[in-house]
């Protein structure tokens, strides 16, 4: 059997710390669009989650006794985003998202309904492509639209209804000019 990456065995200790902070996470960004056919030139792992800045806090506090270098950066108050840890080794970069108080339902959504993982046996689950979707239309931007546009043209298949209505639920705006350009 291969050995698995360096970075995906710290991400999984990492999900067993946060796990330990009774927080859940799902994998999301490039590992996760990897998942979904469309790879790009990063190797970092995002792991998204929903923790206030004091759960966070503590994580960062476990990660360093765990022998982690981690660096916690808090929201201010424009920040799309609930707070990040930064942990870092020869390993690479791995990211801890929080989502919390700014869109924890794609994440609380994401965490219910992922059916895959990263590898077999692994607990990192992966972003459903629709909670992907929204995600980056969260995030907005040139290349967040390149990456939903990509996303959508290697998954034909992909089921534009769900992603319609999981993008209406969150109230997201924009999906419908994306999807134009794939005509």
């Amino acid at each position: 059997m291969e050995s698995p990456l360096p970075i995906l065995s710290a991400a999984e200790q990492v999900a067993a710390i946060l796990e330990r902070h009774r927080v859940d996470a799902v994998v999301i960004g490039a590992v996760a669009l990897a998942a979904y056919h469309y790879v790009r030139q990063t190797h970092d792992v995002d792991l998204g989650v929903n923790a206030d800045v004091s759960t966070l806090r503590d994580i960062l506090t476990s990660l360093r006794q765990a022998g982690f270098t981690a660096e916690l950066r808090e929201p201010d108050g424009a920040d799309p985003l609930g707070g990040v840890i930064d942990v870092t080794g020869a390993f690479g970069l791995l990211q801890i998202i929080s989502f919390a108080g700014r869109f924890p339902a794609a994440i609380e959504d994401a965490i219910r309904a992922a059916t895959l993982v990263v590898r077999p046996g692994s607990p990192l689950k992966l972003v459903p492509l629709p909670q992907l979707v929204a995600l980056k239309l969260y995030a907005g931007g040139l290349r967040s639209k390149a990456d939903i546009l990509e996303l959508l043209r290697r998954n034909p298949d992909a089921n534009l209804d769900e992603i319609r209505a999981v993008c209406t639920r969150y109230r997201l705006q924009g999906l419908e000019n994306v999807l134009a350009e794939l005509q």
